[in-house]
């Protein structure tokens, strides 16, 4: 396929600012965020949070997984955001992620950080992705790759410029709003508001390492 390093990540994916006070109406009542025209429901947020704090009940590393996402719903409602922002530059530039793709990333992924128990509990504390939720983590970010292939990005500043253009400006094309509760979208950072980090930059070459910033 295309030519893999170590996991990429997402913009922001771990914001650790608390939630903002709601202010004025719900204009999307049950809704966590409208993207594209399409509700991501708090239901579904709610689940995704469910599943990863059971696997963090789980863990041997319990307390402190508990402890160092306190704002976990914030965190998985940001990258579900980015997960549509991925989908839709993807399929602009025609790139595609079959099942035979996430399957050779994911052994990859997994050979490279030290097997499968290892990856996932480096998913769980550095990611917030419970293990059922790993295949839909790696598909995008096979796609993440591919397009990084297809447009040409690369490490230089130029490269980094362009694949901030390109992301930024699929996020204002689908209009993200955001409820209240959970804060604003911020289309230049790639982020909730209070993220800080700049849209999907690359990251340590340490295939071990999984950071825990963009």
């Amino acid at each position: 396929m295309h030519r893999r390093t170590a996991l990429t990540v997402s913009a922001a994916l771990l914001a650790a600012a608390p939630l903002l006070t709601a202010c004025g109406s719900d204009a999307h009542p049950g809704a966590a965020a409208v993207v594209g025209g399409e509700r991501i429901e708090v239901s579904s947020l709610q689940a995704q949070v469910k599943d990863v704090r059971a696997a963090q009940a789980s863990s041997a590393q319990s307390a402190e997984l508990l402890r160092s996402t306190g704002d976990l719903g914030r965190q998985k409602l940001n990258s579900m955001i980015i997960y549509r922002i991925v989908e839709k530059v993807a399929q602009d530039n025609g790139v595609t992620a079959s099942r035979a793709d996430i399957q050779q990333t994911r052994t990859a992924y997994t050979r490279e950080n030290g097997g499968q128990e290892r990856f996932e509990a480096i998913l769980l504390q550095q990611r917030g992705v419970a293990p059922d939720q790993i295949d839909d983590f790696i598909r995008h970010e096979v796609l993440m790759l591919k397009t990084a292939e297809k447009l040409g990005f690369t490490d230089s500043p130029e490269g980094q410029k362009k694949r901030s253009d390109v992301y930024s400006a699929a996020s204002k094309a689908l209009d993200i709003d955001v409820n209240p509760r959970y804060g604003t979208w911020d289309s230049e950072r790639g982020g909730l508001t209070a993220a800080t980090t700049p849209w999907l930059r690359r990251v340590s070459q340490d295939p071990a390492a999984v950071p825990t910033g963009a």
